[in-house]
């Protein structure tokens, strides 16, 4: 019944706000704490050839340059200012209907539907394969549910989409520390200090995991 519901929800969105390209994608916590393109075929306003690649290019400029701020910046509160700047690129898929699904995951999720959550986040990512932050937002709620074998190939195809996607390095450094592989965690929480220096919370985890594999190994 539920996944009937979303079905005719999706149609209705459709009809409403037809769906353009994503461009890569508040700060949603990845677990433990959304690039690319959808172009469906003979749509009104679909941006094509020298429009899609300006697009794009403008884009990509843009979230370089956050990165690349956000690389220099050591002060915690003014990085997490570029953080939220980051995640806004990130989260606005560049669809009205994607966007509209994506407010209704969160509302249910905060109600706790997270099958309800599951179904829309199955949706979107039918419909926007390409959009990193629908995989990254199942896999927080794969996490939530404790699927952590889920999470982890979500954010496999969130890393595919964008490397430097720092919220999910951050979910698979925190899964891999739940399942006790506290080297390949402590790998990949530099892998997020190299992207995001000023994040409190790896800076933390780091500390705590050298300290404990140095006293592990003497």
């Amino acid at each position: 019944m539920v996944r009937l519901f979303v079905f005719y929800l999706s149609l209705s969105l459709l009809t409403v706000a037809p769906l353009s390209t994503v461009a890569p994608a508040q700060e949603t916590p990845a677990p433990g704490s959304s690039d690319g393109d959808l172009i469906t075929p003979d749509q009104e306003g679909t941006l094509e050839g020298d429009d899609l690649e300006q697009l794009e290019k403008r884009e990509t400029q843009s979230l370089d340059t956050l990165f690349a701020d956000l690389k220099r910046q050591s002060n915690p509160a003014a990085a997490k200012r570029i953080s939220r700047l980051i995640w806004q690129e990130w989260t606005d898929s560049g669809s009205d209907t994607i966007n509209l699904l994506m407010s209704r995951v969160n509302k249910v999720a905060k109600e706790k539907k997270n099958g309800v959550a599951l179904d829309l986040l199955d949706h979107i990512i039918v419909l926007a394969p390409n959009y990193a932050e629908g995989w990254n937002r199942r896999a927080t709620l794969h996490f939530v549910m404790k699927e952590y074998g889920r999470s982890l190939s979500d954010i496999e195809q969130v890393l595919r989409l964008e490397p430097r996607h720092y919220g999910a390095l951050s979910g698979l450094a925190n899964i891999l520390q739940i399942l006790d592989r506290e080297r390949e965690a402590l790998e990949t929480w530099h892998r997020v200090l190299e992207l995001y220096p000023a994040n409190v919370q790896a800076q933390s985890a780091v500390i705590k995991l050298e300290e404990k594999l140095s006293g592990n190994r003497a």
